[in-house]
């Protein structure tokens, strides 16, 4: 009989907020440089292989006719090959034509009868080099859980032993455990002024945003994504410069695009706020517990600043108070707070709560961390990972930042229908670096 476990409320808050024209899945693109040519065939049957024996995912929603009772279970008769498409990229199978291929790919859900999962390799790439496009569900990982996850679909790396998903009892099971249900009341009771807080916070940090803003958009199927390489020795000289992170030091040249972008479309800069949601794991050590484990910081970018590093250090005095207060506090931590509710609240209120993100920020951005370790699959050198984050209910624009080796890879994903000038944005990218890097 398949095991089954309880769909967490965090989990199940990412299905609820889904809608056939805003997916709630991650993606990554992943490019590998081989030294000779490999077959299309073998390829394809590697990944379906390795995939197979990935315990994560085997699972499938199952969502019992009892509302708030929804559950992960193993599905029958699964063959990870059935998960496994194959794509051919148009000449010249430059980057361009690799992210237009993908934004069609990444535009429509996952089946949710099925395990919420797709590997999409795609050939024809210049230099005979191939891609494999990953979409996971959020609800069936987070960003760390993600990577940990694709590790094992390559060379050399064994699949981690995730645990999963912690079940919990109903109030039955309590009872005939007494201390169990002594435990619990005194969390909920720790827990609940610690929720109020966050929830005042939410509240007290809404503002009406601007009904001209080029970062809503109502939300629609047409996808747009660019991949943009920058290289990591500029980042770390920008910073061994001015101070901060790599991090603010990346919040900054993102802030400086935004700009530049904004003022080709003749946005009044000083008129525009932009906060953005930088989600923040709350893992720890080697916690391999199969669930959304996330809180967030909101970060106001100051777009209408016009020197390059004041900006930077205005985000760096932002992001540490948001270090400073943690990631259990601030109107940032509301998914810690999504994470304390019942399925049966999300299943009702998270489809409205999500209309009204804007109220709270105006984009996302997500920085995955990679390992720093050489990769390959089938002994193809993996030689650029763009992360892509989903676009949430009513937003144009969601940016998600990985490092990996010597360079930081971003991926744009944005509204067709809003950004149809994504090119723009994504040439001002290494401007803003190079303003960042020239000002003294």
């Amino acid at each position: 009989m398949a095991t089954m476990s309880e769909v967490n409320a965090l989990d199940w808050a990412f299905l609820c907020l889904e809608q056939e024209t805003a997916p709630m899945h991650v993606g990554a693109v992943a490019v590998f440089q081989p030294t000779e040519p490999v077959p299309r065939v073998r390829l394809m049957e590697l990944l379906a292989e390795r995939a197979q024996c990935i315990a994560r995912l085997r699972l499938r929603i199952d969502q019992s006719w009892l509302p708030g009772q929804a559950r992960w279970a193993e599905a029958r008769d699964f063959d990870a090959a059935d998960h496994v498409h194959s794509h051919q990229v148009p000449s010249p199978g430059g980057r361009e034509e690799l992210a237009e291929l993908i934004s069609d790919l990444i535009a429509y859900p996952l089946d949710r009868r099925r395990p919420l999962w797709e590997l999409h390799l795609i050939t024809g790439l210049d230099g005979g080099r191939f891609a494999v496009l990953v979409k996971f569900h959020h609800a069936l990982v987070d960003g760390r859980d993600a990577v940990e996850v694709g590790l094992g679909l390559l060379d050399g790396f064994v699949p981690a032993a995730q645990a999963p998903p912690s079940p919990r009892g109903g109030a039955l099971d309590l009872l005939r455990r007494p201390q169990q249900l002594i435990d619990t009341v005194r969390g909920t009771l720790s827990k609940s002024g610690e929720s109020l807080s966050i929830a005042s916070s939410v509240v007290r940090n809404m503002r009406v945003p601007l009904p001209d803003s080029p970062l809503r958009a109502s939300s629609s199927v047409a996808r747009r994504l660019a991949l943009i390489p920058i290289d990591l020795a500029d980042l770390r000289r920008i910073r061994a410069r001015h101070g901060g992170t790599t991090n603010d030091v990346v919040l900054a040249v993102l802030t400086g695009a935004l700009r530049r972008w904004l003022a080709d479309r003749g946005h009044p800069l000083d008129e525009l706020p932009v906060r953005a949601l930088i989600p923040v794991s709350r893992r720890r050590g080697n916690n391999t517990r199969g669930n959304n484990q996330l809180s967030g910081y909101l970060c106001d970018l100051p777009v209408g600043e016009s020197d390059p590093v004041a900006r930077l250090q205005a985000i760096r005095a932002d992001m540490g108070r948001n270090k400073s207060a943690g990631p259990l506090r601030g109107p940032g931590a509301f998914p810690v707070l999504a994470g304390r509710m019942p399925q049966i609240v999300h299943q009702v209120a998270t489809p409205l709560a999500g209309q009204s993100a804007a109220l709270l920020f105006d984009t996302v951005i997500t920085n995955v961390p990679l390992p720093d370790l050489p990769a390959t699959l089938n002994g193809a050198a993996l030689t650029e990972l763009f992360p892509v984050a989903p676009l949430a209910p009513g937003h144009a624009l969601s940016l998600a930042v990985s490092q990996y080796r010597d360079t930081v890879h971003v991926g744009v994903q944005a509204n067709r229908a809003a950004l149809p000038d994504l090119e723009k944005f994504s040439a001002a990218l290494p401007l803003s670096v190079a303003e960042l890097d020239d000002w003294s």
